[in-house]
């Protein structure tokens, strides 16, 4: 009688071996018998198999003992205890990518043989990196090593229905198998195990811990992390979203405006106006809809108390030029800072273009105020009516100890439309500021409105509301490459605006005068465009058609160009140099820092915040040398790290609108925003992605008990983890992930 052992782990394929083995014999002839001991042990634990081998009928049913060979699946499981009864002149047949005589100090004195099981599993895709099924692949090393031909194990393969990629693996096993016989002399069998007495039932070793340290069975280990949640990623202000809509589906609005005033000072402006490229990443855009964080930040500065107010405690005055959001921001997070902040205003009011080329019914004034007055409270003070030249900033940045230039887009692009009466052509940011003042009556004329963007949609919008009889809007490419926000563009659709795609603006001319003696209506003429191949930019460029009826013209009564702006650097000193985009060289005054879109023209609210925080975060490093710069996480939670099959779908609640027909014709909020009940029914669609949030889903599913609560955390039992991997499988949010031992 022959008689085999196999040792492995679950989930290798041990069992399996045993019985391909032992079908190989059968089908010719033999009497076998092949079975595994499974305990209660589950995968990646070891267990061990047997087979018996006879010409005769096999009447002994109990474990192998004395075996003739062993076979060891799994390379940690290699030792001097595999041998122990073995019989002499047997085989130890190991998977592993040593040479046999690698193992001459544990096996001195026997026949090993040795196969790379593993290498050939995972180049043939059987099992996993972590669970590589090697079973076939031995079966054709046993084989070889034990002197039977290659066909017994193709035999067994067909019989058990294995083929393909099995039985190539099972081949190259046979052939580059390497056997070898020891010298030294074979270590002495062990003695024999010693009985632990029974136990009483109600013995308090009942139920204890296995003595059994069975974390060293483990191939791979659980481990914590936290990730970037995708919203966080995209916000160009760095706002801590998942924290402030945590706090939010926990009824605490306090602490959700709270989150949102350690990054941006203007959640009221945000909570309007923002493009949102959170929602865009978020990561139930995938899934039913984005959460509507911006909505979300607007509840949080409604229904939020600010905190108290920092107050300047330091000696060091910084000078800030401009007070648009840039300006704003690195005032607010200075002062917070302790410095003593003096904002340069040109104009009388506070703002920049948050104040003169945003509409009211986009961004009431009172919201704007608000936010406004919070950053004041910080002990910030304001030169209005202070234009600020290049002599001015030179002399600035010798009274101060630090200054920050923030004065956005000034210049205006514009383009030649030819020869036109008086206010015929309007350039579209002047335009918003004279209507916003009741300076400006459009009642029943025709408005052509020339662009894309958020001014030009801003424009049109506005230019019904002034009375405009009917408003168009024309763009050289596309709707979708408009860069304006796509619901602000929905919603000039929904009051009436007409938008003409594909049509650029030539020149402005005066039409035939009217009989009556009226004065002659303007038109103006413009050309077709088609979609060009892609700029260096990757956007697509817009080509002029060249057709009999490709120019035509458009009689109207006003022209407004909303064509975007530029930066003024006619307010830098000659002779700076312009370092990493924000910082002014060569000069003999105290660090003059460029923020904002003067230096980014990133063109949105929350990324001038971004960037006057940051600037504020470099100022304080150059006075005190300490560095502010929050690390950044290595991984963002992506939806591939999701679990998403253990969320439910859930609708958005979306925040009221005024109706299309009634606010077309006044400056009236359109957005209503969230009512108290919706805040947190809404922020308790957050996923919270690659943070945790404490659902205990891991330790309610861990089969071994051995992940607890930690105080505020988790810890793992290593001593007692064996791998599975149950604990990442079902942490919805990638919290937990597998590292291999």
């Amino acid at each position: 009688m022959i008689e085999m052992t196999i040792h492995g782990r679950g989930g290798q394929g041990g069992v399996t071996l045993a019985k391909l083995i032992a079908t190989s014999y059968f089908l010719r002839g033999g009497f076998t018998q092949a079975f595994g001991v499974y305990a209660a042990e589950r995968s990646g634990a070891p267990l061990a198999a047997f087979v018996r081998i006879d010409s005769e009928e096999i009447l002994n049913h109990n474990q192998v003992r004395t075996p003739d060979h062993v076979i060891v699946l799994d390379r940690t499981l290699i030792g001097p205890n595999i041998a122990f009864g073995m019989k002499e002149g047997g085989w130890i047949i190991l998977n592993a990518p040593e040479p046999p005589e690698a193992f001459a100090k544990q096996f001195g004195g026997r026949r090993v043989a040795a196969i790379d099981a593993t290498s050939l599993a995972l180049v043939h895709s059987l099992g996993t990196k972590s669970v590589p099924i090697v079973n076939t692949a031995m079966l054709g090393a046993v084989l070889k090593v034990l002197g039977e031909p290659w066909e017994a194990a193709a035999a067994a393969l067909s019989d058990l229905k294995f083929g393909g990629a099995n039985v190539e693996v099972a081949r190259e096993a046979f052939d580059k198998v390497r056997r070898v016989l020891l010298t030294g002399k074979p270590h002495a069998a062990a003695p024999p195990a010693e009985r632990p007495p029974p136990l009483d039932i109600l013995d308090e070793r009942i139920g204890a811990p296995s003595p059994i340290r069975t974390g060293s069975w483990a191939t791979r280990s659980p481990h914590r992390r936290q990730m970037l949640s995708p919203c966080s990623n995209a916000c160009p202000a760095g706002n801590d979203i998942q924290g402030f809509v945590r706090a939010l589906n926990e009824s605490d609005p306090d602490e959700a405006l709270a989150i949102l005033l350690e990054s941006s000072p203007l959640p009221g402006v945000c909570g309007r106006v923002c493009p949102a490229p959170c929602m865009n990443a978020c990561n139930r855009t995938l899934f039913d809809e984005p959460v509507q964080i911006r909505e979300l930040e607007r509840f949080a500065a409604e229904h939020g108390r600010r905190p108290d107010a920092i107050q300047p405690g330091r000696d060091e005055r910084i000078a800030v030029v401009g007070s648009g959001p840039a300006g704003l921001s690195a005032a607010y997070h200075l002062a917070r800072l302790g410095y003593r902040v003096t904002i340069y205003e040109g104009g009388s009011e506070l703002g920049g273009l948050l104040r003169t080329g945003i509409p009211a019914y986009r961004l009431p004034p009172d919201v704007l105020d608000r936010d406004i007055d919070f950053i004041l409270s910080h002990g910030v003070t304001v030169e209005r009516d202070r234009y600020v030249d290049r002599a001015q900033l030179l002399d600035l940045s010798h009274r101060y100890n630090a200054v920050f230039v923030g004065t956005g887009l000034q210049q205006v692009r514009s383009m030649d439309l030819g020869a036109a009466d008086g206010d015929r052509v309007l350039e579209g940011i002047d335009f918003l500021d004279r209507v916003r003042h009741g300076d400006l009556s459009l009642a029943g004329e025709r408005v052509i409105v020339i662009g894309g963007g958020n001014t030009a949609i801003d424009a049109a919008r506005s230019a019904l509301r002034a009375g405009a009889k009917k408003v168009r809007i024309l763009y050289r490419r596309s709707r979708a490459q408009m860069p304006a926000i796509a619901e602000e563009i929905t919603e000039a659709l929904e009051e009436g605006v007409v938008i003409e795609e594909l049509v650029a603006p030539l020149h402005v001319r005066r039409g035939p005068r009217v009989p009556d003696g009226e004065q002659a209506e303007t038109l103006l003429t413009c050309v077709r465009m088609r979609l060009g191949p892609r700029d260096a930019g990757g956007r697509m460029t817009a080509v002029e058609m060249v057709t009999e009826d490709s120019r035509f013209d458009v009689a109207c009564d006003r022209v407004i160009l909303a064509l975007g702006q530029g930066s003024d650097l006619s307010i830098l000193p000659e002779g700076a140099e312009i370092r990493d985009r924000d910082h002014l060289l060569g000069l003999s005054g105290a660090p003059i820092y460029l923020g904002g879109d003067f230096a980014t023209n990133d063109g949105t609210v929350a990324a001038a915040i971004g960037s006057g925080r940051r600037a504020a975060w470099q100022i304080h490093k150059t006075l005190t040398g300490e560095n502010l710069r929050p690390a950044e996480l290595p991984r963002v939670a992506g939806y591939e790290h999701m679990h998403m099959h253990v969320f439910t779908q859930a609708p958005a609640r979306h925040a009221a609108h005024r109706d299309a027909r009634q606010r077309r014709r006044t400056f009236e909020e359109v957005r209503l925003g969230l009512a108290e009940s919706e805040g947190p029914a809404e922020a308790g669609r957050c996923l919270s992605c690659g943070v945790c949030n404490e659902c205990d889903r891991c330790v309610t599913h861990c089969p071994e008990g051995i992940l607890r609560r930690d105080g505020d955390g988790y810890r793992f039992d290593y001593d007692y983890c064996k791998g599975c991997g149950i604990c990442a499988a079902q942490c919805p949010r990638g919290v937990i992930y597998m590292a291999e031992l």
